[in-house]
């Protein structure tokens, strides 16, 4: 991360003063020494997608995902997303079926490009946002999550009527940071093949959000706009 971070106006307004905090600069140092000795993903570019995709006050949606795709060509900076062209993993193979058998519709499961998402208000955050090639976890417990876990705060105190959706254990205990006075908080398994039969499929989080956004008198995330 030897350039500056490409991130839109409001969040780069809402987070300077973790860009500014001394984590950060720790966080900085590591990053530049991981890609000085491996290979990391996303590129430096992307790392900060999800918000520079989705401004601050556009934040309609919020989906938490854990790490990065750590296999070549698949992080593009947005949680669960791959660039189109790129096989669908498994987690966002089973989001597509609930997505089918929640609304009716026929996504084509090769595609995965969830830009339209962010586009649309759905903040693709991950909590930690780079990892080393091949080992999931490996950036963990350098700075990543103090970081993300601000971005979710702020969301829960300046803004309302945001619908979290929160998927897997990991996912769920962020809900500490979201005031459920003040927001929809909706849990569910992750849709990994590991868990996805416990619950996630069924769970109807997308209709659900629709309906609680259009309670808002907000219109619809276009869920079946995979490309």
């Amino acid at each position: 991360m030897t350039t500056e971070p490409k991130i839109e106006p409001s969040w780069l307004e809402v987070l300077r003063p973790q860009f500014e905090a001394p984590y950060f600069a720790q966080l900085k140092e590591f990053l530049v020494a991981e890609r000085q000795n491996y290979t990391c993903y996303p590129p430096g570019r992307q790392i900060f997608a999800a918000f520079d995709r989705t401004p601050f006050n556009k934040v309609r949606v919020v989906i938490l995902g854990q790490d990065p795709y750590h296999e070549p060509g698949q992080a593009m900076g947005l949680c669960f997303s791959v660039p189109e062209g790129v096989a669908v993993p498994p987690s966002l193979q089973n989001i597509v079926k609930e997505i089918n058998a929640d609304l009716g519709t026929n996504i084509e499961p090769g595609h995965g490009d969830l830009g339209a998402w962010a586009d649309a208000g759905v903040l693709l955050l991950n909590a930690t946002l780079t990892v080393r090639q091949h080992q999931a976890g490996s950036h963990q417990g350098h700075g990543w999550e103090q970081f993300t876990d601000a971005a979710i705060s702020a969301l829960s105190q300046r803004r309302s009527g945001l619908v979290f959706l929160l998927w897997g254990s990991y996912a769920i205990r962020k809900a500490a940071l979201i005031d459920g006075s003040r927001h929809h908080v909706l849990t569910a398994p992750h849709p990994s093949p590991l868990s996805a039969y416990r619950g996630f499929f069924g769970c109807r989080h997308f209709s659900q959000t629709n309906a609680l956004l259009a309670q808002q008198g907000q219109p619809p995330i276009p869920w079946s706009d995979i490309r």
